[in-house]
């Protein structure tokens, strides 16, 4: 009886701590925590439908006559790149901060990186082993004449328009900024695998580069410490990068290069500090001009 004692009044404390806990915890205190919105686009260019996730700023709203600027997530998904960046608008929209304007993030989920971020290459070992790539000429156009009028029209826009892109995506991101620079107003382009296609990419003329182009348009470009690309004909992620931007600097001063190395970066850890370098350098401080 002495023995069963004690674990008598220990599982009567037990019992009776569990139920004051229950008790004292109502159901309505559980909440979802709600980042955002999901989206869905289909798309006639792609020929399936496209999931987006949606960043709305605190105090959005759709009734009112306030406009935003729009960012633009390559690898959007929640599983990829949506959340953490979205983490780093919100902290720098702080009222003791305010480094960038409240803004709309779309990210853009991804169904076959390969096969958007890239244009056709004319390396037979890379077409064979990476069979469904080459088309980002479709997925240039779904952005142009599907997205971009799709979210104008839905939510709260003021034309400025951003794009940001990693590795395969940062390739993309330069593309589309040779081919159709107006399409944005500031690009943040981030290890881009020029490698792809030999590095045929360098060579692409642009409107860009002509005295006749007037749109004022920031470039961020920031590489980590990355070493050797993954093609078969060598290339240094690094010196392409250097190579991108002695491409795009240009007299037009209109047209601004940043160009940013992060040497305690690599490959897969440079993204979240290059997009905080990227809205420090892209928007002036505030601060300074008060």
């Amino acid at each position: 009886m002495r023995i069963l004692l004690p674990v008598y009044f220990l599982l009567l404390f037990t019992a009776s701590a569990f139920a004051q806990k229950k008790s004292t915890t109502p159901k309505d205190m559980v909440k979802p925590f709600v980042l955002g919105v999901i989206d869905e686009i289909t798309s006639k260019e792609l020929g399936e439908k496209r999931i987006l996730n949606i960043y709305l700023p605190e105090g959005y709203n759709p009734r009112d006559t306030t406009r935003y600027p729009v960012v633009y997530l390559l690898d959007g998904s929640a599983e990829e790149d949506f959340i953490h960046v979205v983490g780093l608008f919100q902290f720098n929209n702080f009222p003791w901060i305010d480094r960038v304007p409240k803004s709309i993030i779309v990210g853009i989920a991804n169904v076959d990186r390969r096969r958007d971020f890239t244009y056709p290459t004319t390396l037979e070992k890379d077409q064979k082993r990476y069979p469904t790539s080459g088309h980002s000429a479709n997925f240039m156009a779904f952005i142009e004449k599907e997205l971009q009028p799709y979210i104008e029209k839905k939510y709260r826009t003021n034309g400025a328009r951003t794009l940001i892109g990693q590795s395969l995506a940062g390739l993309f991101v330069t593309e589309l900024l040779l081919k159709k620079p107006t399409l944005f107003n500031k690009y943040i382009i981030i290890s881009p695998s020029i490698w792809w296609d030999n590095g045929s990419i360098l060579n692409q003329p642009s409107p860009l580069l002509t005295t006749g182009f007037s749109q004022k348009t920031d470039i961020y470009i920031g590489v980590g410490k990355e070493g050797l690309s993954p093609s078969d004909i060598p290339h240094v992620m690094e010196v392409d990068a250097n190579l991108l931007v002695e491409n795009l600097r240009t007299k037009n001063p209109q047209v601004k290069v940043y160009y940013d190395y992060l040497p305690e970066e690599d490959h897969a850890t440079v993204t979240h500090q290059a997009i905080f370098n990227a809205l420090r350098l892209l928007y002036p401080d505030k601060r300074d001009a008060k």
